[in-house]
């Protein structure tokens, strides 16, 4: 039930949302002051959630920081994967696609390869109130045996839908193959806090190792400072999602 909650009320996380509705009642407000607020009010609104130097500035105040990966202890037992908008599957031409957040995979895969995580464990189940049977992690398992990485190196939980469930499932995984084990955690720098807080609360200790962040270096460019940009709107879903993520997840008692 919460799982279904919570993506619903995702939503109306959007701050398009908030500024078309603004609009709607703006045209159809019968006295023309509180219309011209409610005008007002949006393009306001548009203007900070369009506005790269505001979200950039405030993504680096939420965002776990990225390491460099020398500064790693020299080997961990899992490199622990969340999924969540990895990858998807075409079924009509049986291929994967791969989407914004395989910068995590990737990630793991380098470190597999230069000998800094032993296993890799990928954790996402469906994620998806309609698609039912979309596994990710089956799907990930199945990319990465097809470049060459050893099946006996690659543990799924394909049955989580949160970050709640990621650190239930897998803690079960590593509690029972690896009591005394190293684990680093990889996953979107916006969404670690809440991740490493969720594993911890299951009394897993992890190192984090952060990947795709959105904060870069602080600049004053005409066009970071002035420009809006509508990718900037979805910085902003993502960031109030973690957000209030991170809130709901500590009332629950996940966190």
């Amino acid at each position: 039930m919460f799982f279904i909650i919570s993506k619903i009320l995702s939503i109306f996380l959007s701050p398009i949302l908030w500024i078309f509705a603004l609009v709607l009642i703006s045209l159809f407000s019968r006295k023309r002051r509180k219309s011209r607020k409610y005008l007002l009010a949006a393009i306001i609104l548009f203007v900070i959630f369009s506005n790269s130097f505001i979200v950039d500035e405030v993504m680096r105040v939420w965002e776990v920081p990225v390491i460099k990966t020398e500064e790693l202890d020299d080997c961990y037992d899992v490199g622990i994967v969340l999924g969540g908008g990895i990858v998807t599957y075409d079924s009509k031409n049986d291929r994967l696609t791969y989407r914004n957040n395989i910068d995590r995979v990737l990630q793991a895969i380098e470190l597999y390869k230069i000998g800094k995580i032993q296993k890799i464990l990928i954790s996402g189940g469906a994620g998806n109130i309609v698609f039912r049977n979309m596994l990710e992690s089956v799907f990930i398992k199945r990319f990465l045996v097809n470049i060459g990485i050893s099946e006996n190196d690659i543990i799924i939980d394909s049955i989580s839908d949160n970050t709640h469930e990621n650190a239930v499932y897998s803690s079960m995984i590593l509690d029972e193959n690896y009591p005394e084990g190293k684990f680093l955690l990889i996953t979107s720098a916006h969404h670690m806090r809440r991740a490493k807080a969720c594993f911890l609360h299951e009394g897993i200790i992890t190192t984090t190792y952060s990947t795709n962040k959105f904060a870069g270096d602080r600049r004053f460019h005409f066009e970071h400072l002035l420009v809006p940009q509508l990718i900037n709107f979805v910085l902003w879903q993502r960031l109030t999602h973690e957000t209030l993520g991170y809130v709901t997840y500590a009332i629950m008692g996940y966190i």
